[in-house]
């Protein structure tokens, strides 16, 4: 490849790059709200680039599950979970994140506890000195989680996983552990069992971290009974994987 198509390229990539930052935040934490819809032109003169890296950009945030496209209509942010989409999104990660877990902690080889605990230290001195980690957060929560799905060297169930967008959804729906000192506790534990070689306490720290987590992602829904009454059912729900 010649040196000036070699720059087109990654001009062309940190373009799209550019687009997609801009957009994906905001889309999360509901800027921009569910059923908006994107214009394509706007985009790209608010952000001084071509149409080309908008709509790369664009297809990036729709497989992210993020947009979703109509022919004929363009793209629109995608609705966020009502509390049986959630409950559905957590009784997935309860059959799969224990066992995953408890593989983790139980093969030595590929135990990821080192690299568990450098995540670990390294949200933790973001959360010590940001007072807005909102995102951080959500990249820290989604690399945790990845690194113990990947360590059960299970391809099919870490793409399984990874096709749900979890942590993406969940943070769209409410302002869950602003400062991040209860994720981090959390996953501490879980780090901990690991770090062990414990599988039974791995396997229950997870279990005890998802089963919070619902409960923290419910409250969007408080107010009413039904919901509350769905929420404390899964709560205390003997599912194991």
């Amino acid at each position: 490849m010649s040196a000036n198509k070699q720059s087109a390229t990654s001009e062309t990539g940190a373009a799209v790059s550019k687009v997609y930052a801009t957009l994906r935040m905001p889309i999360v934490d509901g800027e921009i709200p569910p059923g908006t819809h994107i214009n394509i032109d706007a985009v790209a003169r608010k952000l001084g680039v071509s149409q080309t890296p908008v709509r790369e950009a664009l297809q990036r945030l729709e497989g992210d599950d993020l947009l979703v496209y109509t022919p004929g209509r363009g793209y629109r942010t995608t609705p966020i979970l009502d509390l049986a989409g959630l409950r559905s999104v957590f009784e997935f990660r309860l059959l799969v994140e224990p066992w995953a877990a408890r593989s983790a902690a139980t093969d030595r080889l590929a135990n990821p506890a080192s690299a568990l605990g450098q995540e670990l230290d390294s949200f933790e001195r973001i959360a010590l000195h940001d007072g807005d980690v909102r995102q951080d957060m959500l990249l820290h929560d989604t690399r945790f989680h990845d690194l113990i799905l990947a360590s059960s060297g299970n391809e099919v169930v870490r793409q399984a996983y990874s096709q749900t967008h979890c942590h993406l959804h969940v943070f769209r729906l409410y302002q869950v552990d602003a400062d991040g000192a209860i994720t981090i506790d959390e996953h501490r534990q879980i780090w901990s069992a690991v770090r062990a070689n414990d599988p039974e306490a791995a396997q229950q720290a997870m279990t005890v971290h998802i089963k919070n987590s619902f409960r923290r992602s419910a409250r969007a829904f408080e107010g009413s009974v039904a919901d509350i009454d769905t929420v404390d059912r899964f709560a205390t729900s003997p599912i194991s994987p």
